[in-house]
C-alpha cells in the first residue's frame, strides 16, 4: 500500500532529495568516504556550503548585502539570537500561535516587547488586522506560517522599522520580497531538509547596533565572519537542503512552488468544506496552504477516532492534529503531490459514504 506522508515536520521530502543525501552517506562524491565522517573544512565539502548558499540566494532573489547561514538549534534558538543581536530596548511582536508565543518570551528577556496585536481570543484561527508597528521599536517581528493552527501571513508587510521573519515551514513555497527584511529564519525540516540544520537569512548593515556584549556562538556576525564554519556545521542536513534547493530549482522555482500549494490547498479545503462530516477551523481569508486544519462537525465528533484510524488503513500518515487543538491536519509542504492530495479527498469522501 502506498503511504502519503501529510506529517508536520520533520516532513515529506521529495523521493530523490532522500535517494541522494542516502548515497552520498555511502560514498561522498566517489571519494571512498562518507558524507558523515569528512572533514566540514575539506575541499570537498566546502563547495556543498558554498553551492546552498548560492542556492538560496538565487531561489529567493535575495539582493546584495545579505548573508545565508546555516546553523544548528533550530528556531527555537533563532528565539534567543534574535533579541540577544537585534534588541535594544524594545520590539514588536505579532501573536499569532505558539511559535509566536515562544518568541516572545524569550525576547523578555532582553528588553521590552510590544504586542501590536493577537489572535489569542480565537484560538489563534485568524490572523489581526487592523495594527499599527510602532516605529519606536527596534524590529517587527512575525510568524508567517503557523504550523498547530493552520494560519499563514502570505504577504510582505510593509514596516517602518526592520522586519523579522520566522518562516520556519513555508519557506521556498512562494516568492518573498526579501529587501524588506532585516532577517527571515527558521528550521530547515519542512520545506528545505532534513532535521538539523536552521537557515538565517540576515541583513549585514542590520547588525551590530546593540550595546551589550553577545557570546561569540550568539553573535551572528561570527557565523557570517566564518562563512557558516566557526563550529562543526550539520553537514549531512546542508547537503540534503543543497539537494532539495536544486529540486525546487528543477521543478520552476518558488514561483510552481507556489503555483503547485495553492492547487493543493484548493484540492483539500473544496473537499473539508463539501464533505457533511468534516469542518475547516481557521477563517478561509487566513488558510494556510501549508498546513490545512480541520475538524469533525460537532454532530459526528464520535467518529474523529473512527476517521484517523480510517485514514491510516488507507495509507494517510501524520493527519491526526496537534494536541493542543485536536482535529486533523494535513500538512502539505512541497514535496507533496497532487495526488497525495487526491488520495487524503478520496480517504475523506469514502468516509462519508460509509457514515
Amino acid at each position: 500500500m502506498k503511504k502519503y506522508n501529510f506529517n508536520a515536520g520533520p516532513s515529506i521530502l521529495p523521493r530523490e532529495v532522500i535517494e541522494a543525501t542516502a548515497a552520498a552517506c555511502l560514498d561522498f562524491n566517489g571519494i571512498g568516504l562518507s558524507l558523515m565522517e569528512i572533514s566540514h573544512r575539506s575541499k570537498d565539502f566546502q563547495p556543498v556550503m558554498d553551492e546552498a548558499e548560492a542556492m538560496m540566494k538565487e531561489l529567493l532573489d535575495i539582493p546584495e548585502g545579505y548573508k545565508v547561514l546555516f546553523l544548528g538549534g533550530g528556531a527555537s534558538l533563532e528565539f534567543c539570537m534574535i533579541p540577544y543581536n537585534f534588541l535594544e530596548k524594545k520590539a514588536a511582536y505579532l501573536n499569532t500561535g505558539v511559535w509566536s508565543k515562544k518568541a516572545i518570551k524569550e525576547a523578555k528577556l532582553f528588553g521590552e516587547v510590544v504586542e501590536v496585536a493577537s489572535s489569542a481570543d480565537k484560538n489563534f484561527t485568524y490572523i489581526p488586522k487592523g495594527w499599527t508597528i510602532p516605529t519606536d521599536c527596534d524590529y517587527f517581528h512575525i510568524t508567517t506560517n503557523n504550523t498547530i493552527y493552520g494560519t499563514e501571513i502570505r504577504e510582505d508587510f510593509d514596516s517602518p522599522i526592520p522586519m523579522i521573519a520566522d518562516m520556519s515551514s513555508d519557506i521556498l513555497s512562494r516568492p518573498i520580497d526579501v529587501s524588506k527584511y532585516a532577517c527571515i529564519y527558521g528550521g530547515a525540516q519542512k520545506n528545505i531538509s532534513m532535521a538539523g540544520v536552521t537557515f538565517v537569512i540576515i541583513k549585514e548593515d542590520a547588525l551590530g547596533k546593540v550595546s551589550r556584549q553577545i557570546p561569540t556562538m550568539l553573535d551572528y556576525r561570527t557565523h557570517i565572519e566564518k562563512g557558516s564554519m566557526f563550529n562543526t556545521p550539520p553537514v549531512v542536513p546542508v547537503y540534503s537542503a543543497l539537494q532539495t534547493m536544486k529540486w525546487v530549482k528543477a521543478q520552476g522555482g518558488v514561483k510552481e512552488m507556489e503555483r503547485r500549494a495553492l492547487q493543493r490547498a484548493k484540492i483539500v479545503y473544496d473537499e473539508i468544506d463539501r464533505n457533511k462530516l468534516f469542518v475547516g477551523t481557521v477563517e478561509p481569508d487566513a488558510r494556510s496552504v501549508m498546513n490545512l486544519c480541520f475538524v469533525m462537525k460537532d454532530e459526528y465528533k464520535e467518529l474523529e477516532a473512527d476517521f484517523m484510524a480510517f485514514a491510516t488503513e488507507k495509507g494517510m500518515v501524520g493527519v491526526k492534529g496537534h494536541r493542543s487543538v485536536g482535529g486533523f491536519r494535513a500538512s502539505c509542504y512541497n514535496a507533496m503531490s497532487i495526488e497525495g492530495c487526491e488520495a487524503l479527498v478520496a480517504c475523506m469522501k469514502e468516509f462519508e459514504k460509509l457514515h
